[in-house]
């Protein structure tokens, strides 16, 4: 694979980053990902206290020679632990920070003068400009094929015009997981490419054998929107179970998702009360029942580890 200034940027052999999962990603993939010649990045969020996320970026850093540690910052107002997280980052020199939905502005202020670098998620070319204007070190052009929250442009369309508005590389984000599929997507310009679907049914992933199993058996026709579970659309693993509860909010649901303090109320009386049905149309969906995932599951077709997922994407 040729090399780009993502390989330069982050001091690996392959300019791949194996995408940060919510409740995916863990230690174990980040070390074997890492050990495998690319990057790899992990959620803030996948740790609930900052004690856990030191002991998992140490543990990380104890097992592998090679760089390109990445942690994921959700940088809008809704993420309370984003200040401490950044904080752990910066004193525990991670090499770079993923950001998504929100300003990177203090991310980048505080990072730059440590070398850690910054890449932000982008869906369009206005904030391609806008994080650019910051400092950011690349931008993430996050494409309609990619798992979770998905943009609105194609890797056609959204590669060649970031490269034209912006002076920073790339790094394509969805709907790739052959290396038939990365040839194409940097012949478009990409410097790279952020990879995560492939990546769930492996090997070293704490996830149910159900949700690997379903990787495997479903493909790219299977992946449909859903806002049942935060209220913004995301890309989910059409299931029998998702056919039942549908893919759009009932009226309660969407009272909670605009309302946190009601939705904390509402669990409470549930449980007081027993209120099953109340319970059932208002907490069924959750990232446990309804398994996220991108079209790129189509090239999944067994269950492998992280060594030979990136050997067959090399």
């Amino acid at each position: 694979m040729k090399k780009t200034l993502i390989n330069e940027l982050l001091g690996v052999k392959h300019p791949i980053i194996m995408a940060p999962m919510f409740l995916v990603t863990n230690t174990k993939m980040m070390i074997e990902a890492m050990n495998s010649g690319i990057a790899a990045c992990i959620p803030a969020l996948n740790y609930r206290t900052d004690q856990e996320l030191k002991n998992a970026i140490q543990e990380i850093r104890t097992n592998t020679t090679s760089k390109g540690l990445g942690i994921n910052l959700i940088v809008n107002k809704s993420n309370i632990k984003m200040k401490q997280q950044l904080k752990t980052c910066v004193e525990l020199g991670v090499d770079f920070i993923i950001t998504s939905l929100g300003s990177p502005k203090k991310v980048i202020e505080q990072c730059k003068p440590k070398g850690i670098k910054v890449f932000c998620d982008v869906v369009e070319e206005k904030y391609a400009k806008k994080v650019e204007e910051l400092g950011a070190d690349a931008v993430i052009a996050v494409n309609k094929n990619a798992g979770g929250h998905a943009g609105k442009l194609s890797p056609e369309e959204i590669i060649p015009l970031l490269n034209k508005h912006c002076s920073i590389p790339v790094i394509s984000a969805g709907g790739v997981g052959t290396k038939e599929g990365i040839d194409s997507i940097m012949n478009l310009g990409a410097a790279g490419l952020s990879i995560g679907s492939p990546f769930i049914a492996c090997e070293e992933a704490h996830i149910s054998e159900e949700y690997k199993n379903a990787c495997v058996a479903y493909g790219k026709e299977d992946i449909v929107f859903t806002t049942k579970i935060s209220g913004t659309p995301c890309t989910v693993i059409n299931t029998p179970y998702v056919q039942k509860t549908g893919t759009t909010q009932n009226w309660l649901e969407k009272l909670m998702s605009k309302n946190k303090k009601i939705k904390k109320w509402m669990k409470m009386i549930t449980y007081f009360n027993g209120m099953k049905s109340l319970e059932k149309a208002a907490f069924s969906s959750t990232y446990n029942t309804v398994w996220c995932a991108g079209p790129s599951i189509e090239h999944t077709i067994e269950i492998l580890s992280v060594k030979e997922i990136v050997k067959k994407l090399i």
